[in-house]
């Protein structure tokens, strides 16, 4: 799953991981990460970090505190080149950090 409040990237990263086999769900918030999660996604998560409303790190620590992580991997997906603060209270649910 692809989360990301930019319809470009959600476009480019869809392409990019369709071309090579993968089968991709996109949504442009937190909240319908969630909302796919409550219904039943299991795999690999891409999450952006900066969105407006619920950002990315509210988003995993919903995914936690609801117990949705199971099954699941997130990576972290922006265009920040810094780990943000609160990477350090979360970052033990994260796999990966891409810039």
């Amino acid at each position: 799953m692809v989360v990301d409040d930019d319809p470009s990237i959600l476009i480019s990263v869809r392409e990019v991981l369709e071309s090579v086999g993968f089968e991709v769900v996109t949504v442009n918030s937190g909240r319908g990460c969630i909302e796919e999660l409550q219904k039943g996604f299991r795999g690999v998560i891409l999450m952006d970090i900066m969105m407006p409303g619920m950002d990315g790190w509210d988003t995993i620590k919903e995914i936690v505190d609801n117990n949705l992580l199971e099954g699941n991997l997130i990576a972290i997906l922006t265009a920040k080149d810094q780990p943000d603060e609160k990477m350090d209270k979360l970052k033990e649910y994260v796999i990966d950090y891409l810039t």
